[in-house]
C-alpha cells in the first residue's frame, strides 16, 4: 500500500453500528494514520432529508435484532441503553473535550453498547470524564469551543457528502457502514479497481424516475 494521507473515520455514539465498526477498525494497515471525527447525526439526517433507522418502526425492530445477531457473530458483548435513540450531545462533546482520540471513542462507545449505560445521566457522563482525566464534566461538554468543533465537524462531514455514520473517508471515497470495512481494504490494498469502466458507469448512472415530493 502507498503512503497516503490521514483517514478519517466519522461516527456518532448513537449508532450502534459504530460500536460494530470500532472493533473492525484493527482490520486497518498498521500504517495507516486514523483519526476520529465524531459527528452528530440527526443534523446529517436533516440536511439530506432522511430519516433514521429508528424513526421507521419495522426498521427500528429489524435493526436492533440485527445489530445484536451481529455483534454475536462477531463475539462481541452488547448490551443497549435504557433508550434508543437518545441524546447523544453530551457524549459526543465529552469525546471532543477528550481529544477525539481512539481511546475516547472506544470508551463512550463501550459505554453505551458494550455495558448499556445511559450517557443521558449526568452521573454516567461524569463518571466516563473522570476516566477520560477530564476533571469537570460539566464544563466540558457546554464549552463553547467543543460545541463549535463538533458542529464543525458535522459541516465537513456534510461538504464530503457523507450521509450516515459510521464512514471511512479515504481520498475522496466514502465508505459508509459497519460492514464496508472490507471494500475500503480493498481500496486501500489497490484503489484502481474502483476507478474501471463499470465502476465509473454505475456512479454515473442516470436517474430514471424521482418520487414525488
Amino acid at each position: 500500500m502507498a503512503e497516503r494521507s490521514t483517514i478519517s473515520w466519522v461516527f456518532d455514539i448513537i449508532s450502534p453500528f459504530a460500536y460494530l465498526a470500532f472493533h473492525d477498525l484493527a482490520r486497518l494497515p498498521p500504517q495507516v494514520e486514523l483519526r476520529f471525527v465524531p459527528v452528530l447525526l440527526a443534523g446529517m439526517l436533516s440536511h439530506f432529508g432522511q430519516k433514521g433507522p429508528a424513526e421507521i418502526p419495522s426498521k427500528r425492530r429489524f435493526t436492533y435484532r440485527f445489530v445484536l445477531w451481529r455483534a454475536r457473530q462477531m463475539g462481541l458483548p452488547m448490551r443497549f441503553p435504557p433508550a434508543h435513540p437518545f441524546n447523544p450531545l453530551a457524549a459526543l462533546r465529552l469525546v471532543v473535550a477528550a481529544g477525539s482520540d481512539r481511546r475516547a471513542a472506544g470508551l463512550v462507545l463501550d459505554a453505551v453498547f458494550r455495558d448499556g449505560r445511559d450517557v443521558t445521566d449526568p452521573q454516567v457522563v461524569a463518571d466516563l470524564a473522570r476516566q477520560l482525566g477530564l476533571a469537570d464534566a460539566g464544563r466540558a461538554v457546554s464549552d463553547p469551543r467543543v460545541k463549535q468543533q463538533l458542529r464543525d465537524n458535522t459541516d465537513w462531514a456534510i461538504s464530503l457528502g457523507v450521509f450516515g455514520v459510521p464512514t471511512l473517508v479515504i481520498d475522496d471515497e466514502l465508505f459508509w457502514g459497519h460492514d464496508a470495512c472490507g471494500m475500503a481494504l480493498d481500496y486501500l490494498a489497490d484503489g484502481r479497481a474502483f476507478r474501471d469502466p463499470q465502476m465509473q458507469a454505475v456512479a454515473a448512472l442516470r436517474v430514471g424516475a424521482e418520487r414525488g415530493r
